[in-house]
């Protein structure tokens, strides 16, 4: 069965799946292209970018497609509220804002008319998004790549959060890697569409270095763990040698702090300087973020043919069930 198109606010994805937005400097326009192209939403990952190059980017994919382009913009950063401000000023169609709840950015999205998607993990929180006036909702499990909200899996927490959500899309997010596991979320769990990051950095347009990719394409189960960010939060990474420093009690902290990017900061380690390390190929002092089934993925694809395959092969399994 044809799967059914995705609606948020004005904006319609004729395939519901939206691409996750990484930061920093993951998924940029280059990433956003092509996804917005086959249908889904295209993410730009706007957390600690400085305004004026968001801005800059935002209208690149703009100019690029005639898709939906979102931008993901992490609650938990300093200029939180001028990096929203510029994306609307740039022309960007939506919001995702998580780690952390937000409640005056339902304000922003209501005096400019820009939809605004809230990533939760409860469905307290889910509640309460929906009551403030979220135009769609992100259930975000614990399979999921970066900064984790929750420690329960996604086919645990999705069903309550569903139960208490009616009037907004509601997406389903966390190590989803294949369009059988979108057509089972779908179908069975009764989800609106899903959100999917990982998958998409081994993608031949996803812009972060062949050293990032290659560390994916290694990793064996074993190696994806759990960290603490000096956001305050547990996060899923790939054990590079810089997490085995810190693991191992080797002092990994910056000696200042550049960025200033964080509410607040642990300065554990400069989090902005290590996933810049392994976007732009030092992998070896760089954070890997990843989701918990990037082992089970093995070859770098095009985005058209991502979309091919998950469409395919979700539509078999929506079709099955009904």
């Amino acid at each position: 069965m044809k799967l059914p198109e995705l609606k948020i606010g004005p904006y319609v994805a004729r395939v519901p799946l939206i691409q996750g937005g990484m930061s920093i400097r993951v998924s940029t326009s280059a990433l956003a292209i092509p996804v917005a192209e086959c249908g889904g939403i295209g993410t730009i990952g706007g957390s600690a970018l400085p305004v004026a190059e968001l801005q800059e980017d935002i209208r690149k994919a703009k100019a690029g497609t005639d898709g939906v382009i979102a931008v993901n913009i992490m609650y938990a950063m300093k200029n939180f509220h001028n990096l929203v401000m510029g994306s609307i000023e740039a022309g960007a169609d939506m919001i995702i804002t998580g780690a952390g709840f937000s409640r005056d950015i339902f304000k922003i999205g209501r005096a400019h008319n820009i939809p605004i998607v809230s990533i939760v993990s409860s469905p307290a929180f889910a509640r309460l998004a929906e009551k403030l006036g979220a135009a769609a909702i992100v259930v975000e499990a614990a399979e999921a790549g970066g900064h984790l909200g929750t420690d329960k899996p996604l086919r645990e927490i999705f069903p309550g959060i569903r139960e208490v959500i009616s009037k907004v899309p509601l997406i389903a997010a966390g190590g989803i890697i294949n369009g059988f596991e979108m057509g089972e979320m779908m179908d069975k769990y009764g989800a609106d569409g899903v959100q999917i990051a990982s998958r998409f950095v081994l993608s031949d347009e996803c812009s972060v270095s062949q050293e990032f990719k290659e560390t994916y394409l290694k990793a064996h189960k074993e190696d994806i763990i759990e960290v603490q960010s000096p956001v305050g939060m547990t996060g899923r990474a790939i054990k590079t040698p810089f997490i085995k420093k810190m693991q191992m009690g080797e002092d990994v902290a910056a000696k200042e702090c550049k960025f200033k990017c964080l509410k607040k900061c642990s300065y554990k380690y400069c989090i902005n300087d290590r996933l810049m390390a392994s976007c732009t190929g030092d992998v070896d002092n760089g954070l890997v973020f990843c989701g918990a089934n990037t082992y089970r993925m093995n070859e770098i694809l095009p985005v058209k043919e991502i979309f091919r395959r998950f469409v395919r092969d979700a539509e078999s399994v929506y079709r099955e069930n009904k």
